[in-house]
């Protein structure tokens, strides 16, 4: 059976709770979560300081409704091929609980809403914010996802523009310095993604996605791992003099880093062996990485030296 082929389940009347769960589902929440922790630390490292309290909630809601609205967009775009997969089964266009008009309706609501509020702060918070999901829904999820091994590497610069958001909502402009923590996001995402798609390889196999654990041996995917590792690295050094650090940060990027890159070496030496490259370890450590770094940042800037 073709993804084309395959069909939602069908599910009877469901009530309020289960059909807000759906909608909630829909805009990825596990992503949504870590952009969000992402901006509020560029938003204090922008102020040199606490931004205004209001600021920064608009700014959280906005944000919370952008990227959810990529996410719904990306649910029903790629609902045919999330019926072949057993990590997407269980979404809810797959399931029946909400119809393909709803889930269509519902991101477009969100993409809305969210212009409209970050017009509240300035017109370049409001644009980078359609760019986003822009990027996200065409250049990802139509254009690069199924037809290129190198989907999540340019995927990633979707991730990276809410720094820019947020550092944009604060100053009304850019500079190097959200530019470079742009760079870090986009570098990070291959060696936080790439672990995952390698745990769920036969998915993307069965459904068609060419991703690179797909196309590509193990030693070939952990190579490609442990380079973007060292530029990810090399990107959050590069904040120090741009964005003018302090010693809690450099010290965090100093030692998160070297375990970061530790950890894809041994990734990719299991993979040398033909052993159990345990992908999901590093995976896991990427998370806290991006989290460390960024709370670092957050940090730094209310630091008074």
């Amino acid at each position: 059976m073709t993804a084309s082929e395959t069909t939602p389940t069908a599910v009877g009347k469901i009530g309020f709770r289960r059909k807000f769960s759906a909608y909630v589902s829909l805009t990825k929440p596990r992503v949504m979560e870590l952009l969000l922790a992402v901006t509020i630390p560029t938003m204090f490292l922008a102020q040199n300081g606490v931004p205004n309290v209001l600021l920064v909630l608009v700014v959280l809601v906005g944000g919370m409704l952008s990227a959810g609205s990529a996410g719904a967009f990306n649910c029903y775009i790629d609902r045919d091929i999330d019926r072949l997969m057993n990590r997407t089964k269980g979404r809810p266009l797959v399931t029946g609980e909400v119809s393909d008009r709803e889930a269509i309706v519902f991101a477009w609501a969100l993409a809305v809403v969210s212009t409209l509020l970050f017009l509240t702060i300035n017109l370049l918070s409001a644009v980078l914010s359609v760019c986003a999901i822009a990027f996200y829904v065409i250049i990802y999820s139509l254009v690069l996802k199924r037809r290129t091994p190198q989907n999540i590497v340019w995927g990633g610069a979707a991730g990276g523009f809410p720094v820019l958001i947020g550092w944009a909502a604060v100053t009304n402009g850019l500079t190097w310095t959200p530019v470079i923590l742009f760079l870090i996001i986009f570098l990070w995402t291959p060696p936080h993604y790439w672990p995952l798609s390698w745990r769920y390889r036969d998915d993307y196999k069965n459904a068609g996605v060419p991703m690179l654990t797909v196309v590509r041996g193990r030693v070939t995917v952990g190579l490609q791992i442990v380079l973007y590792a060292w530029a990810t690295v090399a990107a959050t050094l590069v904040l120090i003099p741009i964005g003018e650090m302090g010693w809690v940060y450099t010290v965090v990027a100093v030692i998160a880093g070297a375990i970061f890159v530790y950890e894809s070496h041994a990734l990719y030496a299991r993979a040398l062996k033909h052993e159990d490259p345990k992908p999901m370890k590093l995976f896991h450590y990427s998370n806290g990485y991006l989290s460390l770094i960024f709370l670092a940042v957050a940090i730094d800037a209310l630091l008074p030296f």
